[in-house]
């Protein structure tokens, strides 16, 4: 073979080395609760993330090439996510990962990204800290699209004593990372109204009886109950509120807005009410559109979603990576976290329009103009008024 042959040849080689690369899929992590409380958060997120995919996929992917999830339920166990976590990056190869539900699991789990300088975008858990773990270092790969807790807090605390003139308030929250973080959050924005809950109560999870809780709340004197857990564990406690026959108002997390607390609160759940970024009303177009295709796909009970905050915030997510790694021109994760930190081009969310949603020292693409408070009532969650 003749040397201008043998350059030809090797030209073609790496033509189909190039075209093949080219193609290769773009692998994202989603790690979340898809058994167990957590499920109806989790499944709600991933099945966002899977209308997003869908989406994108259809139209060309992203630089040319098709993206491919790959789906892991870390049954919101933090044991369970750093498992996880050392799988999608030392055997799957991701380029990045949403999800994580539970505070406690980010916490544990994101550290591993963190150090493969792989990006995460939190899409539902709320602890505030998320963003701030790894604050002290040159760069930060953690990033989120949902409400933290302090955005919350601050909000509940607004509703029950500005708007609502409660001067006593109890808190309720679960054991949980989440639960007692944000049962911190809530007693800070207390302190700069300088108030003090007069009952600052905790129960475990799958707990089925908040009496005792509920019976020193009562015996406070509190006007009203602010809860941080779970939707299960939270419809336990409106139920035994209606057992005592103790009426006041429960306002709480964002939380209070999961089927499974509406399904078993029932009639004892209505006038609950818990800041929300999105709220199952096809209100707009792209609204209408998500929850048209949401339902289609997934065919919920009552064609209701089982959190459609979750759902909503994890199909952003990935419009949100989706738009960093196309102007990045890239996959490598340093300059994908480069391009969220200064996205040129607005993305169309169902939560919202993000414009620059983050910056190289504001990892928070969510903030309290974009958050409403929702309300319970009969049976599904709408506009507060």
């Amino acid at each position: 073979m003749n040397f201008t042959l043998k350059l030809l040849v090797a030209g073609v080689a790496l033509g189909f080395a190039a075209s093949s690369q080219a193609a290769d899929p773009i692998k994202i992590g989603v790690s979340g609760p898809f058994t167990g409380g957590s499920a109806p958060m989790g499944v709600s997120m991933r099945d966002g993330v899977k209308l997003a995919v869908a989406d994108i996929n259809a139209k060309g992917g992203i630089l040319g090439r098709q993206i491919v999830l790959v789906e892991r339920d870390d049954e919101a166990k933090p044991e369970r996510g750093v498992q996880i976590a050392q799988e999608l990056i030392n055997k799957e190869k991701v380029v990045a990962t949403v999800g994580y539900i539970n505070t406690g699991v980010a916490l544990a789990s994101q550290r591993f990204y963190q150090d493969a300088k792989i990006p995460v975008m939190n899409n539902v858990a709320t602890g505030s800290i998320i963003t701030r773990q790894f604050a002290d270092q040159p760069e930060n790969y953690i990033f989120r699209n949902s409400a933290n807790d302090q955005i919350q807090s601050h909000m509940i605390v607004k509703e029950a004593v500005d708007n609502r003139k409660f001067k006593k308030v109890a808190i309720l929250a679960d054991s949980t990372n989440y639960g007692q973080l944000g049962r911190e959050d809530l007693e800070k924005a207390l302190a700069e109204k300088g108030l003090k809950a007069v009952a600052t109560e905790k129960y475990n999870i799958k707990d089925v009886d908040m009496t005792a809780q509920l019976l020193k709340a009562k015996q406070a004197g509190a006007e009203v109950v602010l809860t941080y857990g779970i939707g299960p564990e939270l419809a336990q406690i409106a139920n035994g509120m209606e057992k005592l026959g103790w009426k006041v108002p429960l306002i709480g997390s964002w939380t209070l807005s999961m089927a499974n607390f509406i399904d078993n609160a029932g009639k004892n759940g209505n006038g609950t009410r818990m800041p929300q970024t999105f709220i199952q009303d096809p209100n707009t177009p792209k609204r209408k559109a998500f929850i048209d295709a949401y339902v289609k796909a997934y065919n919920p009970p009552q064609g209701r979603m089982p959190s459609p905050v979750s759902a909503a915030q994890g199909y952003d997510s990935i419009y949100l990576l989706a738009a960093a790694i196309k102007q990045a021109g890239s996959t490598d994760g340093p300059k994908v976290k480069a391009a969220l930190e200064n996205l040129s081009e607005k993305v169309e969310g169902v939560v919202t329009t993000y414009a620059k949603p983050y910056a190289k020292d504001d990892h928070e693409a969510i903030n309290a103009e974009t958050t409403v408070f929702g309300e319970v009532k009969d049976g599904k969650v709408v506009l507060a008024k």
